[in-house]
């Protein structure tokens, strides 16, 4: 569906974008940073309690959690099931409440109860994984990292901004294309773009504000 589509000008894109999003609940991580939860801990934390999780609930474990104690220090005074209790909402939370217990005493005991801001810690703790990794690093840490989840990856591709299969493959190609200004913030409003109007089916191509750059590559019914 690219016949008679304007040239794709990704600076343009992501302001209409930003704009067309304003009015949708924030993607979680993003949304308890704006509420204070931004440390490192709290966003890692909250990652893992969003995975395979709605945001709405998500939202709602980690608040919880955070009432149990906000540090390493804080929640590894607490047993698994006592963490589980409060993220019982979450799916697969006894697994969750299994790794926030123990990630909360590693760090305690290998880091002195503060979480560095290093991609290979992060990533060696069970549970976490590349998408973790990087928003903990470009929300909490400053680092200018791209996090790829299904809408990051999905959308870019219907864009036809990348030619992609994979998540993975996603990332490595805007880490080549996307100006580094919006490599943090392309996950904040691509998922609340991708819930709301460029949904996984049916997207909502009649009210989207980039349609007439959009290739729509592999979209066949729209509404």
């Amino acid at each position: 569906m690219s016949s008679g589509k304007r040239p794709f000008d990704i600076d343009l894109v992501m302001s209409l974008v930003r704009e067309a999003v304003r009015p949708f609940p924030k993607a979680a991580l993003f949304q308890l940073a704006d509420e204070g939860f931004n440390s490192a801990f709290e966003q890692l934390m909250a990652c893992i309690l969003s995975t395979r999780t709605l945001d709405e609930i998500s939202l709602r474990c980690s608040r919880d959690l955070f009432r149990l104690g906000r540090t390493p220090g804080e929640i590894a005074r607490y047993e698994p099931e006592s963490i589980d209790e409060v993220i019982s909402s979450c799916r697969f939370h006894e697994t969750k409440s299994q790794d926030i217990s123990e990630i909360a005493r590693r760090i305690v005991r290998e880091y002195g109860g503060t979480l560095p801001c290093e991609d290979t810690i992060l990533m060696s703790f069970r549970g976490v994984g590349r998408k973790c990794t990087n928003l903990v690093l470009g929300i909490a840490c400053g680092q200018t990292c791209i996090t790829v989840d299904v809408h990051v990856h999905r959308i870019t591709n219907r864009w036809g901004y990348v030619h992609t299969k994979s998540p993975e493959q996603t990332l490595a190609a805007l880490e080549t294309i996307l100006p580094k200004k919006y490599w943090v913030g392309i996950n904040r409003i691509l998922v609340p773009f991708g819930k709301h109007i460029c949904t996984p089916r049916l997207p909502k191509c009649s009210t989207c504000p980039v349609l007439d750059m959009c290739r729509q590559v592999g979209v066949g019914s729209h509404r």
